[in-house]
């Protein structure tokens, strides 16, 4: 008997329910195909505007003027940071991996004219970061400002997921790769997981914004990068994939670790200070580069670093000293607090360190060509080693890779594969991002992150240190049924008293004894500021059900107890967990 069209959709819809927020799923799908064509002309006007008005026209410069646009540009970031962007910092993807781990994702638009001037400037004018920081940053913004616009028609639940879609529309505008910005947006937030809520809002969103962004007029749709080649795949291939994929692992676990010393450096230090001596070191790296490659390829994003590459050109020694003037490049300009993304720099690496193997094997006679596969690799493994998003960077060897058809690109994707495996693994918790989570926490887990609010009771009957014992037993133990009580003297926090405290008493002592003679002060308090993880952890060491929680200065606030954790995890049982991070 076959099925009715109605019957069909319902069953259409039961299977699509995992993938979706719970309920207005239609408006969200809605409001993300809006979004993807808003974040499409956004990333489209800032990609025109840096590459074409700026950075294009800065490489027609002397050299001598070239050396000097770095520090131009990072003045200018600074300058726009510090009065446009109200003093706020450079960053920008990462801004995206810390709001998704908000409780309430919360990015404001205000903050967003001054971070795209801050890369156009960063970027336009020579620094070494990519355009896809930016670009996600946008996509980010204008996905949370949409879902607070629509706040009563798509519900507080579309927050999170209308953040990751327009992550992935950003990402998929830039690098014309719809299927590389859905996977990067739903793996960067964690190192071993992915944010599968969020999958059908950023597929929408992502198709939306790669369509627009082609379409524009001014922009010209070919892959950022341009294309890598990749031939045939051979036994040895697979095997070079492993090699390449060590090699990735230790590189970007290196690179990875100095990024980080480089950002924290761009907060500890004055950012005039850091824009001219960074600006003057990017300066020298271009005039040792066009002395060397006969180009300052170590100015701007890295894109004309593969055309070099196309040349043949080239010896094992120059792509060396390249691989690591770029990786300067990049370090220098983050620590001098540029503003913009680390993908495309690490794309670039990747290559680089292809070619290098594929020179040193050529030199030995054996490998077939300059051009072989290990370009790809490389990308692929050093990619998935710095940023810890293995299946965005084989999707974007995919989207990017000129194999002759489709067997030419299955052929890059298999080795690809193991390559971001074999890194991923040697790599170890390395990223270039410290916002990042190991992985999505269980449910029970989430409640722990929750803040200690939520179970904090501040109308708290406490008993002052004079009172007599007596009084304790008959007014809190029998008339309250309280086991233990806070001890607070005025507003300052002395201990617990407790029955069992009491019960070590003789009873003919009760009305000698006090409350301050027998309270205990050696459990520690807990702060307002802590997790509700960190009370159960403190409970669990002094084997108690209660713990008293002080301001900075001492003073009692209120206490936790076990009860109420149990009692919170019963409610957000009955409600689903939807105020769970």
């Amino acid at each position: 008997m076959n099925k009715s069209p109605d019957s069909q959709s319902s069953a259409l819809a039961r299977r699509l329910q995992p993938l979706l927020p719970e309920g207005k799923s239609s408006r969200l799908l809605v409001a993300s195909v809006g979004l993807g064509v808003s974040v499409a002309v956004v990333v489209g006007l800032f990609e025109y505007v840096t590459l074409e008005l700026l950075f294009r026209r800065v490489s027609g410069l002397p050299i001598a003027v070239q050396a000097l646009m770095p520090m131009v540009g990072l003045t200018l970031t600074v300058l726009a940071l510090r009065y446009i962007g109200a003093g706020t910092t450079p960053s920008t993807s990462d801004e995206y991996i810390a709001a998704y781990h908000q409780r309430y994702p919360q990015l404001p638009v205000r903050l967003l004219p001054a971070r795209l001037i801050a890369g156009a400037a960063t970027i336009g004018f020579g620094g070494a970061l990519g355009l896809e920081g930016p670009a996600i940053y946008s996509g980010s913004v204008l996905g949370l400002s949409v879902q607070a616009r629509l706040n009563r028609w798509l519900g507080r639940d579309a927050a999170r997921l209308l953040l990751t879609a327009g992550a992935a529309a950003g990402v998929a505008a830039i690098f014309q790769a719809p299927a590389t910005g859905v996977m990067f947006a739903l793996e960067a937030p964690y190192r071993d997981d992915i944010a599968h809520r969020a999958l059908l809002p950023s597929l929408i969103a992502s198709a939306a914004s790669y369509l627009t962004f082609i379409s524009l007029p001014f922009i010209d749709p070919e892959p950022l990068l341009g294309q890598v080649t990749a031939n045939g795949v051979g036994v040895g291939d697979l095997l070079g994939a492993v090699a390449i994929g060590i090699g990735a692992g230790f590189g970007g676990r290196a690179y990875a670790s100095l990024i980080r010393r480089a950002k924290a450096i761009a907060k500890t230090h004055e950012p005039f200070k850091l824009a001219i001596f960074g600006g003057a070191l990017l300066g020298l790296l271009a005039f040792a580069s066009d002395r060397l490659f006969d180009a300052p390829l170590t100015l701007g994003p890295g894109i004309h670093v593969v055309d070099w590459l196309a040349e043949g050109e080239t010896t094992l020694i120059l792509i060396l000293l390249l691989f690591v003037f770029r990786a300067l490049a990049t370090i220098v300009t983050v620590g001098s607090r540029g503003a913009g993304g680390l993908f495309i720099p690490l794309a670039i690496q990747g290559v680089l360190l292809g070619r290098i193997v594929s020179a040193a094997l050529d030199e030995l006679s054996l490998g077939d060509s300059p051009d072989r596969i290990w370009p790809v690799l490389g990308l692929a493994a050093f990619i998935a080693a710095g940023y810890r998003t293995p299946i965005a960077a084989v999707m974007f060897v995919a989207e990017s890779t000129a194999g002759i058809g489709i067997q030419g690109v299955g052929s890059a994707v298999v080795p690809a594969l193991i390559a971001a495996a074999v890194s991923q693994l040697v790599a170890g918790r390395s990223s270039v991002s410290a916002d990042q989570r190991v992985e999505r926490l269980g449910h029970l887990e989430q409640r722990f992150t929750m803040p200690l609010a939520a179970a904090l009771t501040t109308d708290v009957l406490t008993v002052p240190p004079d009172a007599l014992v007596s009084e304790f037993v008959w007014i809190h133990a029998l008339g309250q049924r309280r086991r233990i009580v806070p001890v607070v003297d005025g507003r300052d926090y002395l201990g617990l008293c407790s029955v069992e405290a009491c019960a070590d008493i003789e009873r003919a002592l009760w009305d000698q004894t006090t409350v301050a003679e027998v309270l205990s002060d050696e459990m520690p308090t807990a702060l307002p500021t802590w997790s509700l993880r960190d009370a159960v952890a403190e409970m669990d060491r002094h084997h108690s059900d209660i713990i008293a929680v002080t301001d900075g200065n001492g003073s009692f606030v209120g206490i936790v107890q076990e009860s109420e954790i149990v009692k919170l995890g019963e409610i957000l049982d009955q409600t689903g967990g939807s105020y769970l991070p």
